[in-house]
């Protein structure tokens, strides 16, 4: 058991703690077009809204007829 508590303790103490830098002789990536700035390091791991959306939990609180779609047709054949 002990074995298995210093080995997590092994793993969770290897975590780097500096900051992000390019690779040794590579530059940061090209700015987007029409950026204001380059972005960092920090700028480029924050995920964006596309990338991690919002949850909407609205709940159905009564329920309602459904309205006809007119778009609902039968599949051909």
């Amino acid at each position: 058991m002990s074995i298995a508590l210093a080995c997590a303790m092994l793993v969770t103490a290897c975590g780097g703690r500096e900051p992000l830098q390019p690779a040794q002789g590579e530059g940061m990536p090209v700015a987007p077009a029409m950026a204001q700035s380059q972005p960092t390091t920090d700028d480029l791991l924050e995920p964006t809204t596309q990338q991690r959306p919002e949850r909407v939990d609205e709940l159905l609180r009564r329920s309602q007829e459904r309205e006809d779609d007119p778009f609902d047709l039968p599949p051909p054949g």
